[in-house]
């Protein structure tokens, strides 16, 4: 528990519920289990919605949601912008200057109207959603990780490597990829806490395919229509999203650290 903390163990119990979503939640989040907008009570720890669904079930079953997104994002940031870092900052040259002039490029763009012109191209889906909100961290992330990859790429061992007649790949796979990634995949927690921010606000503006799927930030935009009347729903799905924020952001902290 000292190793990963409090926030570690908040996201170790969010997976754990997401995976036992059904098992747990005591009603299907899509059903009409009660009148609507009815108070918390014990038979509704978070109320109902506006049509009588179970907030807290609803909330259990949107945990599954976000944390695909979070892994979507991860895995697409460490791979794809790992790989375009490393070889970038390994080898230079022409590839290095495009990567370089392709980031600024994105960079200069914010990370929502980025994910915006994503969908624009991909189409409005669930999954286009996820890609989206991933593939806004990338530019960040490449340049971070061609940085770390050019401050390897001097390191005496890397010299004495080539001296053994190790090739530019040996080199790059066995020494560089080992020591750049780990330095850099605290970035990629990061990467991650952005795209649940961003796949939440585009589910808040209406994005995002069927709209009675259990999405934080839609539950967010419901409970926004309704806040005077019933709280809430926008307090339960914005918790749920600002505890699993402050969560990401301390374990990529602490990652950092070490």
């Amino acid at each position: 528990m000292r190793r990963i903390g409090l926030p570690g163990a908040f996201l170790v119990c969010l997976a754990l519920a997401s995976l036992c979503a059904p098992l747990i939640a005591p009603y299907d989040p899509l059903a009409e289990v009660g009148q609507a907008l009815q108070a918390p009570s014990a038979r509704h720890w978070l109320g109902t919605d506006l049509i009588g669904r179970d907030v807290f079930s609803r909330i259990l079953h949107g945990a599954a949601r976000t944390l695909s997104v979070a892994l979507i994002a991860l895995c697409s940031t460490v791979l794809i912008g790992g790989a375009l870092g490393l070889c970038a900052g390994f080898f230079g040259g022409a590839l290095d200057w495009l990567l370089l002039s392709l980031s600024d490029a994105l960079l200069a763009l914010p990370s929502l109207l980025l994910a915006l012109s994503v969908l624009t191209l991909a189409g409005n889906g669930s999954l286009q959603i996820a890609l989206a909100a991933a593939l806004s961290g990338l530019p960040a992330y490449s340049r971070i990780v061609r940085a770390t990859a050019r401050s390897v790429r001097t390191q005496p061992y890397i010299e004495a490597a080539r001296a053994l007649g190790a090739g530019e790949l040996g080199v790059l796979w066995r020494h560089v990829l080992p020591n750049a990634l780990p330095s850099s995949l605290s970035a990629g927690v990061i990467a991650m806490a952005w795209a649940i921010l961003n796949a939440a606000t585009l589910h808040f503006l209406g994005f995002g395919g069927d709209p009675s799927l259990p999405e934080w930030g839609a539950m967010l935009a419901e409970g926004r229509l309704v806040f005077r009347a019933a709280p809430w729903i926008a307090f339960a799905a914005g918790a749920a999203l600002t505890l699993t924020l402050l969560a990401v952001n301390d374990l990529a902290r602490r990652l950092a650290a070490q």
